[in-house]
Formats: C-alpha cells, structure tokens, sequence
C-alpha cells in the first residue's frame, strides 16, 4: 500500500506541475482561460498557470501535404499554441468557370501572419480553414467575371483584387494578409491544343509580316542606292563634260591663236596678196590623197578647179620666192592667173588635158 499511495502521490505532483508549468518557445503565444473564459496571452519563456483554474485554449488547424509519391492530403488537428511567423496557406487546386463558359484549374496561396491571437482564436472557429474557404470563393467570383485570355495575362490583377477582398475579412480575424499568388493556371487539354496552334499561327503571321517588312527596307534601300549612284554618275558625266568642253575650248582658242600667228607669219614671208593663194593651194594639196583613195582612178573635178590647178602650178614659184632674201620691188604684178602646173607637179591619176578628168 505505501508504495502504491507514493506512486500515486509522484504521479499527482507531476501531472500538477505539467498543468502548471508552460514553456513556450520562441514566436509561439498560447492563449490562457480562467474557468472558461479569456486571461491573457502566455508569451514566450516560463509561464505558470493555476491547476485547474487556468488552462489554454486549444483551436483547430488544418495542413495541406504532399506525400513523397505526390500524392495531396489535408490534415486537420488542433494546437494550443499559435505560431506568430509569417505563414503559407496550400491548398489544392480548384475549378473555376470563366466568363466565356471555360473550365479552368487555378492553384493559389496564400501567406498570411497572426496578429492578434484573441482574435484568431475567439473570432473564427478554424482559421486555416475559414482562409482558404474565403480564398476559393473570391477566386471564384473574380475570375468568373473575366474570359480566358484576361484570365491568363491577368495575373497581377487577380491577386491584388483577392489580396483587397481577402484582407478585409482577414483583419477582423487578426491576421495580417501579406501575398496572394496564383501558382498555376491550367486549361482544358483541348482549349491549350486551340492556344497552341492559334499562337503558332500568330508567329507564322508576324514572321511573314516581319519577311515583307524586311523586303520592303530592302527594296527601299536599293532603290535609293541604285538612284543615289546613278546621281552621282551623274553629276560625274555632268563634271566631265565641263571639263571636256572647258579643254576642247581652250585647245581651240589655242589652235586659233597659233593658226592666226601662222597666218600672220605667212602673210608676212609672202609677196602681197600672196598668201590666200597659197592657202588655198595647201588645202587643195591636202585634200588630193584623200580623193584617191577609192578603188577607181577616175576623179571628177568641177569647171572651177582649172583655177585651183594654175595657183597649184605657181606653188613652187611662191615658195621658192618667199625663201629669199627681201629684194628690190619687182615691176608691176600681173593679176592674170598664172600657168597650168606641168605633169611633174600634178598627182597621179589627174589628166592635163582634160579638165573633168
């Protein structure tokens, strides 16, 4: 018997002490209840409760699991402790119904951090759940009111709108909403089958639409190349000429020039009135090899060339006089044209005798 009553006694002291004495970790409150109702908030470190009087609230959790095979699980228990760290609500993903009639899965989560455990605990019977209830509704009601393609290039939007809708719910539940996320937003299998081949398209378009795009500048960049160069070929021939002309001008004014000193030069070596003759005959003798030089030998003259033959016959005589000396004035020059050219002085090919020939 003493032995039982000293186990009992043991067994009384430690389940006393185990109801009086709390340690609480670091980031954990746990809430006290005096004889059922709200105390106070244990705070981390030794806390010491009246047994039986006092005694922590307990409150109900519920944890979303990915087993190791991926298998998802929710587990409900309860706790009365509160862990004042930022924490994740994940819970599996839901099917909602767009604005255009499309099904759509859209995985969400959900961070959130207690600010005020009295309200966490009194204000809502399951906090996870009441949050993650709230989030699947919202989620909802937002995305029902937009299509599909909204849907997937809205995702900043939809989470500032839940985060606004949640948040508002959330502080009388003290708690603090700090993101809302959309993890994943997947469409039916047909629906992303039409996206895919509609985004194909897309590219094939815009690639095409690049190619001609590309064509053209090319087209236009050869177009001013090919008109730029021919510009300045241009404006290169245009420079030429000048210069050509500009040349050929002062060639031929310096041609002039020395066939007006030539002339002057021979009109001085040559008797007076001398000097037109024997121009007229040097023409003559250069234009004769270029009358013969077709295949016949027959060259007919006009009746006016008998004179011309005469000053050719008086050539020599000029010539022969302009070499000499300056000598006294001869008597008075006949004006009569002066005799035929014998045979010797004529080109090959020309009759004496016949004027025509």
């Amino acid at each position: 018997m003493g032995i039982a009553v000293l186990v009992f006694v043991v067994a009384a002291l430690v389940a006393l002490a185990r109801a009086s004495f709390k340690v609480i970790g670091q980031a954990e409150v746990m809430v006290i209840e005096r004889l059922g109702r709200f105390n106070r908030v244990a705070r981390s470190g030794l806390n010491v409760l009246i047994p039986y009087v006092e005694r922590p609230k307990s409150i109900d959790v519920r944890y979303f699991e990915i087993a190791v095979g991926g298998v998802k699980k929710i587990t409900a228990g309860s706790t009365n402790r509160i862990d004042l760290r930022e924490q994740v609500l994940n819970f599996p993903s839901q099917p909602v119904i767009t604005k255009d009639n499309v099904t759509i899965d859209i995985d969400a989560v959900l961070y959130y951090r207690v600010a005020d455990p009295q309200k966490a605990t009194y204000a809502v019977q399951n906090l996870p759940y009441a949050l993650e209830t709230l989030t699947k509704t919202t989620l909802r009601n937002i995305v029902g009111e937009m299509e599909l393609d909204s849907t997937l290039a809205s995702r900043d939007a939809i989470n500032t709108r839940m985060r606004e809708v949640i948040e508002e719910a959330a502080i009388g539940w003290g708690v603090d909403l700090t993101r809302v996320e959309l993890q994943a937003i997947e469409p039916p299998r047909d629906i992303q089958q039409s996206m895919e081949l509609q985004m194909r398209a897309e590219r094939e378009r815009r690639a095409a639409v690049t190619n001609a795009e590309a064509g053209k500048r090319a087209a236009i960049l050869e177009a001013e190349g090919v008109r730029e160069s021919q510009v300045r070929r241009a404006e290169g021939e245009k420079d030429a000429a000048i210069l050509r002309a500009q040349g050929l001008a002062t060639a031929r004014l310096t041609m002039a020039d020395a066939e007006a000193e030539a002339l002057e030069r021979i009109a001085k070596s040559l008797p007076e009135g001398q000097a037109a003759m024997y121009l007229l005959s040097l023409k003559y003798l250069e234009a004769l090899p270029k009358m013969t030089e077709g295949a016949g030998t027959t060259i007919f003259l006009p009746a006016e060339a008998t004179g011309v033959m005469g000053a050719v016959g008086g050539l020599r005589e000029l010539l022969a006089r302009s070499s000499n000396r300056p000598t006294p004035p001869s008597p008075a020059v006949s004006h009569a044209p002066p005799p035929p050219p014998t045979l010797a002085q004529l080109p090959s090919g020309i009759d004496p005798l016949r004027p025509d020939r």
